[in-house]
């Protein structure tokens, strides 16, 4: 016991860095506004690139399609210095034969000025060939001239040629962009009371529908299950029809059906480029096929099914979908928290295969399935009921899923990616006890017990967050690491819910005060200090996933001695 605390007292006074976000002094903004979005991605929505100085890499990683038909494109920025400051500004094209040299309306050496401003970068196409030209603008904004702070900003395009007449720049001038501005800010109200309009109707409908769908949810359930086993003609049910963009070059980027945005005005910007994402991973609805339920919910369902590939191949999958009566920030949701994990390849993390989207119907999110089941449904059947016991599990079996969840764990936050929601629920095993880290899309729906809203129209896993996530909504790797703990307790309690007796408006100022989960039965105390040291109040003193790994392994090698 004492060389197991001194492990921990050498290993834990390593100094925690944050490492989800790039701080520019707060002393920039630059973003598209809203006729810009509008233009480009048909939302009704700014983009910000930079907010407050806070740069936000996964908006300025993402490669925004520039149609056939916009001949330029239009920047927002603003000095929060209360100074200029001074840029220089460079844009690189991959085919010059396809696109000419790109136009400013700027210097090419300047000042970023202190009131709102707009600049434009005419793209103008040769009609020599047809291609897809890569255009990356690089922006290098001097922060500090004294200390040489240089913030170094790209923004890729791809800008669609065709072969013809020369493209020149759309009707829409700078002036029409700056005045936009003002526009938006006028229309502000009308958009709250459209929003409002919206709520008031959707929960008058479902007040009028609850009977119907209650009589015919056992009806409508049959008939889904029926349609998917029967099958469908691919060549019949094709994709909703693609974007303009003429011939060949529609290809690389599938069609989707763009969800209504008039009810949804999210100010979470990865919400709205998940949306445009889709475009990448869709599959076609008629290669999927729904076997049964797997979990429920309200308005969420989880089926095991079928998925055919190309070649004929069929592989078991997971599908994700909501029930007629969802409304559309349910499906909106749904398609925001899946798209989160997409394209991540670890043995820990189950990523999505791809999303199903016609017509007229629910989504589907498609995930591979290999004998998996929920994390927390699992541990719930490991307790004692009239059957006898499902599987007991030894303190070496628990400490071998935690190892694998940090493993899982270690490679999101390698990837610059925050969880936020780590838990039981948001895990799958298999009957070798192999744990894979999932994303948290119907969790809300299938696991209800475990959200809280405090008064901000906003459902939270309240228990399970850190007490700053908690008191200021700031998310980090340490706020991972505090649910982590929380999963911990969980894996050797058999998944009880945690704080059962403290009322979860209480939450907050409980923790404040220095109390925290008590030591589960048979939790051996080395492991029960590893929880504690992930629920430390500062987030700095807490240990990074990299600290745990080493630690639970020097447990896991002293309980292998023993076996």
């Amino acid at each position: 016991m004492a060389k197991f605390k001194s492990l921990f007292t050498s290993t834990f006074l390593l100094v925690y860095f944050a490492c989800t976000l790039n701080q520019c002094c707060a002393n920039l903004n630059l973003y598209l506004n809203q006729i810009e979005v509008r233009r480009l991605l048909g939302l009704q929505a700014e983009l910000f690139y930079v907010r407050d100085g806070v740069l936000n890499e996964y908006a300025l990683n993402f490669v925004v399609p520039v149609p056939a038909h916009l001949g330029g494109l239009h920047f927002t920025w603003q000095s929060l210095a209360g100074r200029p400051l001074p840029y220089s500004i460079a844009v690189t094209v991959s085919n010059p034969e396809a696109l000419a040299a790109p136009i400013l309306n700027i210097s090419d050496h300047g000042s970023v000025p202190t009131v709102v401003q707009t600049f434009a970068v005419e793209l103008p196409c040769t009609g020599v060939v047809a291609a897809e030209v890569d255009v990356v603008i690089s922006i290098n904004v001097t922060l500090n001239r004294a200390n040489n702070n240089v913030t170094r900003l790209n923004f890729k395009r791809v800008k669609i040629c065709l072969r013809g007449p020369p493209t020149h720049v759309s009707s829409q001038s700078e002036s029409e962009v700056v005045v936009g501005r003002t526009e938006t800010e006028a229309s502000s109200a009308l958009y709250v009371a459209v929003s409002c309009a919206c709520a008031l109707v959707t929960v008058f409908a479902i007040a009028l529908l609850a009977c119907y769908l209650r009589n015919n949810k056992s009806r409508r359930h049959g008939d889904m299950l029926q349609e998917s086993r029967g099958g469908s003609n691919c060549s019949a049910q094709g994709l909703a029809p693609a974007p303009v963009l003429s011939g060949t070059l529609s290809s690389r980027r599938p069609s989707y059906t763009r969800l209504d945005q008039h009810c949804d005005r999210s100010n979470d910007l990865q919400h709205r480029i998940a949306q445009l994402t889709i475009q990448s991973l869709l599959l076609p609805r008629c290669r999927c096929r729904l076997k049964s339920v797997l979990l429920e919910g309200t308005f969420g369902r989880v089926y095991r099914g079928s998925y055919t590939d190309e070649d004929g191949g069929e592989e078991e999958v997971m599908v994700k979908t909501v029930t007629d009566h969802a409304s559309s920030m349910q499906v909106s949701l749904l398609l925001q928290e899946g798209m989160t994990m997409y394209g991540l390849s670890h043995k820990n993390i189950l990523s999505i295969l791809g999303v199903s989207i016609e017509d007229h119907t629910a989504p589907f999110l498609i995930y591979p399935h290999q004998g998996y089941t929920n994390l927390k449904r699992f541990l719930q059947k490991c307790k004692l009921c009239p059957e006898g016991v499902a599987h007991t599990l030894t303190t070496q079996e628990v400490v071998d899923m935690a190892l694998q969840v940090i493993t899982g764990m270690q490679y999101l936050h390698k990837k610059r990616l925050l969880h936020k929601d780590l838990a039981t629920r948001n895990c799958v095993v298999d009957d070798k006890l192999r744990v894979q880290i999932t994303d948290n899309a119907l969790s809300r729906d299938l696991f209800p017990a475990d959200y809280h809203c405090l008064g901000d129209n906003e459902n939270r896993p309240v228990k399970w967050l850190s007490i700053e996530s908690l008191s200021h909504k700031t998310f980090s790797t340490a706020s991972d690491v505090w649910a982590f703990g929380v999963l911990l307790w969980e894996l050797t309690t058999l998944a009880q819910q945690p704080y059962v007796e403290i009322d979860p408006f209480e939450i907050a100022a409980y923790l404040r005060d220095g109390y925290r989960l008590a030591q589960p039965v048979n939790c051996p105390d080395e492991l029960f200090a590893v929880m504690a040291y992930c629920w430390a109040m500062n987030a700095d003193d807490r240990p990074t996933f990299s600290q745990l790994l080493v630690c639970l392994q020097e447990f896991y090698a002293q309980l292998t001695r023993y076996v």
